[in-house]
């Protein structure tokens, strides 16, 4: 990778040099470092445009702030003595206990989590409590059962009667909670139990929500509304909702009040979910094996007897050939014990139910009994319950369904959230009315502040002045162009004239300041291997592209098929990239104009090891805090598999800075780790031999070789993708593993750190008010609606142009570098425009290095 002009000419001071155990394995005594504490705010940023915001939080006022909520532990068990779990009936029993044994429990109102904790303003009568609670169940059949394991024993029911269950409720006292907690936090105190005191007021809600029959997802409630439904394919529906937590905050205590959307099953018949989630053309195309997997555990309601079941699996043979034992009925009308007879589902509701079936007679039957007492129920009587969640991972066609059906611009976001605080009523709850809890129903108004976009250069030495976040290349040189001589096309599209492309990509690439020889080779793909897989498309190619070159290219320009989700891209990436190390560029042209190819180039040129901009203060070396000092920045992300895939490995990715003192460059380190661990297993990972084979090793490494012999003396961490619970573990284990890697490398004087977590998976919102568009790129918001006492912001670096802008929460857990605010600030703010390959500045700059 070449160097920048300054770091040829040397013009920083040389820092003594290493000693030669650098990069030797050297295993060195390791100093255990004392536990770390979040660090508090230091102040507040004051550089920037001042611009007045709206954001939906909502103020909370607390009238009796000395009230004490009593939190008790709840254990249900049926007749036979087994735990009752299940949220749906433990609401139902605790509400008809409420009913029962009110005066028993002199009127106290409760906040019910719906699983094993309630809670009360001011203690009940006792400290524990004994209940038999009774249900009673009005699709009872009179009498017994008419036949086993049969559709039968959901007959007809000319006569019904009430079937009691009866069950143990046992409530024992376990804590007080002060509300008065949230009271010392908002004042800047660190109680023990704020958070149990909020989530106490979040249960509040959620019961409100559970009460009105919503869907409930941790903090989040979805109504069953047909105009908050949005059909995304595959039967799954995106349904609309809304996220509330109460928060604490620099102006006190509020309520966060967002649109919300969860995935849910397409409500309706069962044939059609089937049809649309297989894309079947017709019910005889569909996959029952597939379909049995898809459907288990699934919840339906059945037409001819309106009750619901829930799917345990499907029967082995076709309707009309499934058979069950009928009981026979004698002369006198009753049913004859043991005397059965052999009948089929089919045969059973057309004759004995008057029940005409069509389609689903040459169909498996839906199962909803029990594993060793089946009850089977034909397809077209069956229907999916709506408000069932769908939890497996989207297609890339659903996703992007997704996003465009349900994307809302500022103005329409901020009607939708301030209804539904008017519509959904807070205040009237009596629990929170016993507490003295009122909720204003306006958007808080908040101070912001517009920071100034960074200068960039690029090629000539020109400036480049970007504009509401945005930038191009008209007329301009890319800063370093690489030079291309060795190189192919390869084309998957017949209608691609490859010809054309590498003509028009050399002119473009001209005047951009890259030379780009003519192609060695084009290779068009075998017309007869374009109705084989992905994966043998791929390997036919290559074995064009061996045959065809006498070496390995500087890399391979790829036409697609289709411009999106191509099936062709992820075996083209793994080959080239795995197999035979060679940089690749995916495209599939629309139609081929200048704004296209440079986009194209600024990809290329990247990847090659060119720079096609740096930050102005970047190329003068004059960073605060970054240019007298060698300074690494890492990047840090953890991705998972698909939600029920524990047999997929997550993925743990860091970039670390390369060539100081720039920070546009970064090299990545990759490793597997156990599924669904957040925190990152190989940070630092001795072997055996004494040899460390960690991530840290490698970056710090990259970082002395291409930054002429300098160590870091300051390491800048942004860590992403871990909640509010997990800070203390990114500085207490994440944060040891770097430093032992550093001592491994036989050094004593530990880096400076400074610890940033960046959320992206929030729900504060920022509007500009009376404006139907999004707020202004490197909006700042630093007060009010932030934690009373941690040091954290919010900014907007991006130019929203689709829907509402999300800013990035920033959670300053160590400043040991010492960064005043603003430096800070404009330091995150700088790192969202070095991201090469894009002309617009992006979220969370860093992490793009990731992706």
């Amino acid at each position: 990778m070449e160097k920048s002009s300054k770091e040829e000419e040397g013009e920083s001071p040389p820092l003594p040099p290493p000693p030669p155990v650098v990069s030797q394995n050297v295993k060195t005594e390791q100093v255990d470092q004392p536990k770390r504490s979040i660090i508090s705010r230091r102040g507040f940023g004051t550089a920037g445009k001042r611009i007045t915001l709206l954001t939906n939080h909502f103020k909370v006022a607390v009238k009796s702030p000395d009230e004490i909520f009593y939190q008790y532990s709840v254990s249900i068990s049926s007749e036979d003595k087994r735990a009752v779990d299940g949220k749906g009936i433990g609401r139902k029993i605790i509400d008809k206990l409420y009913q029962t044994y009110s005066s028993e429990l002199a009127g106290n109102r409760f906040a019910y989590d719906g699983d094993k904790t309630l809670y009360t303003v001011g203690p009940l009568p006792q400290n524990n409590f004994e209940f038999t609670v009774v249900l009673e169940d009005s699709f009872a059949k009179h009498g017994s059962p008419p036949h086993n394991g049969s559709p039968g024993e959901y007959g007809k029911r000319s006569k019904r009667s009430f079937q009691s269950k009866a069950f143990t409720v046992e409530i024992s006292y376990a804590a007080k909670i002060p509300l008065k907690s949230i009271s010392l936090s908002l004042q800047g105190a660190d109680p023990d139990n704020v958070q149990d005191a909020l989530r106490v007021l979040d249960v509040i809600l959620r019961q409100q929500a559970a009460n009105r029959g919503c869907l409930l997802v941790r903090q989040s409630f979805f109504h069953n509304d047909l105009r908050n439904f949005t059909d995304v394919g595959g039967g799954v529906t995106g349904c609309r909702g809304f996220h509330s937590s109460f928060r604490p905050t620099h102006g006190g205590l509020s309520l966060n009040m967002d649109v919300s959307t969860t995935m849910i099953l397409t409500p309706g018949p069962v044939i059609d979910f089937l049809l649309a989630n297989q894309n079947a053309r017709e019910p005889r195309y569909i996959d029952w094996a597939k379909a049995k997997r898809m459907l288990k555990n699934m919840r339906i309601k059945t037409r001819h007897i309106n009750r619901e079941f829930k799917i345990i699996g499907l029967s082995e043979k076709p309707c009309n050939q499934q058979f069950f034992p009928l009981k026979v009925k004698n002369s006198e009308g009753a049913y004859d014990e043991g005397q059965t007879t052999e009948i089929t589902v089919y045969e059973y509701f057309t004759k004995h139910r008057n029940i005409e079936l069509t389609f689903s007679a040459y169909m498996p039957c839906l199962d909803v009994g029990k594993p060793k007492r089946p009850n089977y129920l034909p397809l077209e009587l069956c229907s999916l319950v709506s408000l069932q969640r769908y939890t497996k991972a989207l297609s890339s066609v659903q996703r992007t369904s997704l996003v465009e059906k349900c994307r809302q611009k500022p103005q329409e976001r901020m009607r939708v959230v301030t209804d539904a605080m008017k519509n959904y009523r807070y205040d009237d709850d009596p629990f929170l009315v016993a507490c003295g809890i009122s909720i204003e129903k306006q958007l808080t108004e908040v101070d912001g502040r517009v920071l100034e976009a960074p200068k960039l250069k690029v090629g000539n030495s020109e400036d480049c002045f970007p504009r509401n976040g945005r930038w191009n290349f008209n007329n301009k040189h890319l800063l370093t162009p690489i030079r291309i001589e060795r190189w192919a096309v390869v084309n998957f599209s017949a209608r691609c004239d490859t010809s054309h492309l590498s003509r028009e990509l050399i002119n473009c690439g001209r005047n951009k300041g890259i030379h780009i020889e003519r192609p060695h080779t084009l290779i068009e793909e075998d017309p007869q291997h374009r109705r084989a897989g992905p994966v043998v498309r791929v390997d036919k190619m290559f074995e064009q592209i061996t045959a065809r070159l006498p070496g390995p290219p500087q890399f391979l320009l790829c036409v697609l098929p289709e411009r999106k989700n191509s099936d062709i891209y992820g075996p083209w990436k793994k080959k080239s990239l795995s197999d035979f190390g060679i940089p690749t560029q995916c495209i599939s042209p629309y139609k081929i104009n200048d704004q296209y190819l440079t986009n194209v180039l600024l990809k290329i040129n990247t990847k090659l090891g060119g720079t096609n901009s740096l930050l102005a203060i970047e190329h003068l070396s004059c960073i605060p805090l970054i240019k007298d000092t060698p300074t690494m920045i890492l990047g840090m992300d953890v991705s998972h598999g698909s939600p029920g895939r524990s047999d997929i490995p997550s993925i743990a990715a860091v970039v670390g800075s390369r060539s100081w003192p720039l920070i546009s460059r970064y090299r990545a380190a990759v490793r597997t780790q156990s599924s669904k661990v957040e925190m990152i297993e190989s940070l630092f990972k001795p072997a055996a031999n004494g040899k460390d084979d960690g991530i840290m090793r490698e970056l710090l490494m990259d970082f002395y070789n291409s930054s002429n012999g300098r160590k870091p003396a300051h390491i800048i961490v942004f860590r992403d993708g871990v909640s509010e619970s997990q800070f203390n573990q990114v500085l207490n284990y994440e944060l040891d593993q770097m430093i032992k890697a550093y001592q491994h490398l036989g050094e004593v004087d530990v880096p400076k750190f400074t610890v940033i977590v960046a959320q992206k998976n929030h729900h504060t919102k920022l509007f500009q008010a009376g404006a139907n568009e999004n707020v202004p790129p490197g909006t700042i918001v630093d007060t009010k609606v932030v934690h009373p006492r941690h040091y954290d912001f919010y900014m907007c670096a991006q130019a929203g142009m689709i829907g509402t802008s999300r800013p990035a929460h920033y959670h300053v857990l160590l400043d040991e570098m010492g960064f005043s605010p603003d430096d800070l600030q404009n330091l995150i703010h700088s790192l969202s425009y070095v991201y090469q390959r894009s002309t617009t500045a992006i979220s969370i700059g860093i992490f793009m290095q990731i992706y």
